[in-house]
């Protein structure tokens, strides 16, 4: 056979498969012509072929292929290509996802008589494999990220005397960032931000369940060194990883006194008329150690006063030279802000980070959190 005469066969073949013409794809197998796959074993008689190829495409309505390159050995022809099709029905015993999945193939035809006397195909079994629970993955990974946002509060909150705004951008599709903003009796409002150690979902996991216990603690105790140091004994004893985390907590009073603690966090700004201070008094991070105490700090605000609170992955954040885009930065934004509204601070923040980082790879999860005091 000539190799402009395999070339023909194979383009026949191709044609017919994304056409999922059955009738002419038969055509091309001898009477008692045999395939063999890692899907279908042995199948002998062109008959029997045919009704292989019509179960493909029943299953995969847009099955098609690709052929690359053809290589041609007397009456024998190999070519390699790309097959596929969107997985409706499930491979290989997995869930269907849904989603298109294509593998590369090799296909070995002897010829007879111008027809297939023998078709041989070799798959990427693993390769699929590994495709599809990648496709799992992502979707868990995509679903998780929706309960992750779920979880975190409102972006916006508004009292009668006070306006807070917070947002997350985790590294990868989840993230050990949250932040927390609950609504007190008699009527104080309540401010967390945390960073669980390391990233993806099993910081996820931890950060989830901190919101969990920190939703209780709230409700039951006002005391942010006292929450701070039971968190800290509840994530100890678990003796789980990651279990180390930074946490700011703090709760703000109509009268602008604001009573807080920190537990190894990046150490907020108070934004004054005046200038700048620095949030610091409080303790070690979270899950260290079994008894950890924590300080208390207050700080009176003023009318027009805000806070900013971040955590690592804003003043760490690298661009294309790994150069961190650092608190001076921070600061320096913060100066030139003035009275802008607290979205508009935090829409700042972000952006300037981006704009830092200019196309670099995000490392860590960015997040961060603003507070502006009004009096009643």
């Amino acid at each position: 056979m000539s190799r402009e005469e395999a070339l023909e066969i194979v383009r026949q073949l191709e044609e017919a498969v994304n056409a999922h013409d059955t009738h002419r794809l038969a055509s091309i197998y001898a009477d008692v012509a045999v395939t063999v796959s890692p899907v279908f074993s042995g199948i002998a008689g062109r008959d029997d072929i045919a009704k292989s190829w019509d179960a493909i495409f029943s299953l995969f309505p847009d099955w098609s292929v690709k052929v690359d390159n053809v290589l041609v050995d007397g009456d024998r022809i190999a070519f390699m290509g790309t097959a596929g099709g969107t997985d409706q029905n499930g491979w290989f015993g997995q869930p269907a996802t849904g989603e298109r999945i294509d593998y590369r193939a090799i296909i070995v035809l002897t010829m007879a008589h111008g027809k297939i006397a023998r078709d041989e195909r070799i798959y990427d079994l693993s390769g699929i494999l590994q495709t599809l629970e990648k496709v799992w993955l992502d979707k868990e990974l995509t679903m998780a990220a929706e309960v992750q946002r779920a979880l975190l509060p409102n972006t916006r909150h508004s009292t009668t005397f006070c306006e807070a705004v917070g947002d997350s951008i985790p590294c990868h599709s989840i993230g050990g960032d949250f932040f927390e903003m609950v609504h007190l009796e008699p009527g104080d409002f309540a401010v967390a931000l945390g960073d669980v150690g390391g990233k993806g979902p099993a910081s996820a996991l931890v950060a989830a369940m901190i919101q969990g216990m920190l939703a209780v603690e709230v409700e039951n105790r006002h005391r942010p060194a006292e929450i701070l140091a039971n968190l800290n004994r509840q994530l100890f004893r678990r003796g789980i990883a990651p279990r180390f985390a930074t946490l700011f907590l703090g709760a703000l009073s109509p009268t602008g006194r604001f009573v807080y603690a920190n537990a190894g966090h990046n150490s907020p700004i108070v934004l004054t008329r005046n200038g700048f201070q620095r949030l610091t008094i409080g303790g070690t991070i979270l899950g260290a150690f079994s008894e950890s105490t924590f300080e208390e700090g207050t700080v009176a605000l003023s009318e027009g006063d805000s806070m900013i609170m971040f955590s690592d992955g804003v003043t760490e954040a690298s661009d294309v030279h790994d150069q961190e885009f650092g608190e001076d930065r921070l600061l320096s934004y913060l100066a030139a802000v003035g009275d802008d509204a607290p979205t508009s601070v935090l829409r700042g923040i972000l952006g300037s980070v981006r704009e830092f980082c200019d196309g670099a790879a995000q490392s860590d999860d960015i997040t961060a959190a603003v507070i502006r005091f009004h009096r009643s």
